[in-house]
């Protein structure tokens, strides 16, 4: 524990009447000592009950298996890769990251007692970073076990063990900074628990403990130029995707066939909503589940199975939560009006990824669009007929601010159907000056909403 939190802990005590700020009040100086020595002896009695199942996980340079007593050659344990890992079951189950791991199908196990296994990687996911890896032991292992990481709240104490830089087993003390935060830009689904107990290189896939010695995270990420800020995956994420690694090597999650985008202030105007209420639906896949349950393009989702959702993130963490099969309860804005609908979610798809486009020419809100034909849909793998395909950006224009870009296909102007260039300018040209024009926009098989302002 630092200085500083030590230093916090004795002004707490005193505000609170247990230490007297007067260096005569003996007894009461005593009294203090006394309480933060009990405080002192949980954090060391968790601690050295919880460390032995904390791993080093490094590359390994052979592919010989290992039972502990043949010792694989092996990079330093502070190597590029090199990371932290921790037992979760007495079968030899270790979770990591899979940036720990990488690519790797074998890698090194070393416990805290010197006893090195060659690690067998038996899933990924990199939707989490998350990853599995097992060893074989003919003795017993020590184990931690899950805690419930939603009943975790914020000011709460927390533990982090792993192996920074080669360090083994290094603990570090700190409160639980924030809950449920995402766009951090490190995974697909992102649900974190911040931190501030010291997080550094070599921590990563290390668990993050409660006060109770249980896992209640797996520790992720820092921000490189911030200290203080420290990432893990919570638990109630993590153990159920450990748990389809285990059994199948790999996740299946939930699809519903949808492409999602925030509402904004600008979109929320245009959709007759608060701004940051929902989730705008900006395309519905033919023939996927949405389509089928009759969703449309403009809808926005507030609810799913009575849980709000206002962010793009929560809305996918939320659907890929649930398994292919499941009916799922969503509640939809459209048109301002609420609709209830019951979807029955399928396996996730692959996503197609598309190419970027040629040139072409006159500029509306500068862009500048063409026809899109056969050829063309063929050769930037568009699955649409028709629309009007934007060939040009105008350097320094709004579209250009709003992110347009060349091969972006719009379908849709002020949510009514365009199928190519003569369509698009006709219906910009019943746009009053001044006022705005809301597009929707294809990119690489998936759609957003745009809203570009007219001149007056």
């Amino acid at each position: 524990m630092s200085l500083r939190k030590f230093g916090f802990i004795i002004i707490t005590l005193a505000v609170l009447g247990f230490v007297s700020p007067s260096s005569h009040a003996k007894a009461s100086t005593d009294e203090g000592i006394k309480l933060l020595t009990q405080l002192e002896n949980v954090f060391a009695e968790i601690s050295d009950r919880v460390t032995p199942a904390v791993v080093n996980i490094s590359p390994v340079t052979v592919t010989t298996k290992s039972s502990g007593d043949d010792k694989p050659q092996r990079r330093p344990p502070d190597a590029p890769g090199s990371g932290s890992g921790v037992i979760i079951d007495k079968k030899g189950y270790i979770v990591t990251n899979n940036h720990v791991v990488g690519g790797a199908e074998e890698v090194e196990v070393r416990l805290s007692d010197k006893r090195r296994f060659v690690g067998k990687v038996v899933g990924k996911d990199p939707s989490t970073d998350l990853a599995v890896v097992k060893i074989e032991s003919e003795k017993d292992i020590p184990v931690v076990s899950w805690g419930d990481s939603s009943k975790a709240r914020v000011g709460q104490w927390v533990i982090a063990v792993g192996n920074p830089f080669g360090l083994d087993r290094t603990v570090t003390v700190g409160v639980i900074s924030g809950m449920g935060r995402e766009n951090v830009q490190l995974s697909r689904y992102e649900d974190f628990i911040q931190t501030d107990a010291s997080i550094n290189p070599g921590n990563s896939g290390g668990p993050l403990f409660n006060i109770e010695g249980q896992v209640i995270g797996i520790n992720t990420a820092i921000i490189n130029f911030a200290q203080g800020i420290g990432f893990a995956i919570p638990s109630h994420m993590a153990q159920g995707v450990v748990t389809q690694l285990i059994s199948t090597g790999k996740v299946v999650r939930g699809w519903l066939g949808v492409g999602i985008q925030a509402v904004t202030e600008e979109l929320a105007g245009k959709f007759g909503v608060q701004d940051g209420q929902g989730v705008l639906i900006n395309e519905v896949f033919e023939g996927d589940p949405a389509d089928k349950a009759g969703i449309q393009p403009g809808d926005i989702i507030v609810m799913v199975n009575d849980e709000p959702v206002d962010t793009p993130q929560s809305l996918s963490r939320l659907i890929a939560g649930f398994g292919p099969g499941n009916t799922i309860k969503l509640v939809i804005m459209r048109d301002g009006k609420k609709k209830n609908f019951k979807v029955v979610l399928e396996q996730r798809k692959e996503e197609a990824v598309t190419a970027s486009i040629p040139s072409e020419p006159e500029s509306y809100l500068g862009l500048t669009v063409q026809d899109l034909t056969q050829e063309l849909a063929d050769r930037f793998k568009l699955k649409e007929a028709d629309g009007a395909l934007v060939s040009k950006v105008d350097p320094g224009s709004l579209a250009e601010e709003q992110g347009l870009q060349e091969g972006d296909l719009i379908r849709e102007v002020n949510r009514k159907k365009v199928d190519g260039e003569e369509a698009f300018r006709k219906a910009i040209e019943e746009v009053q000056k001044g006022d705005s024009v809301l597009l929707r926009v294809i990119r690489e098989n998936r759609a957003f909403y745009v809203v570009l302002k007219t001149e007056k």
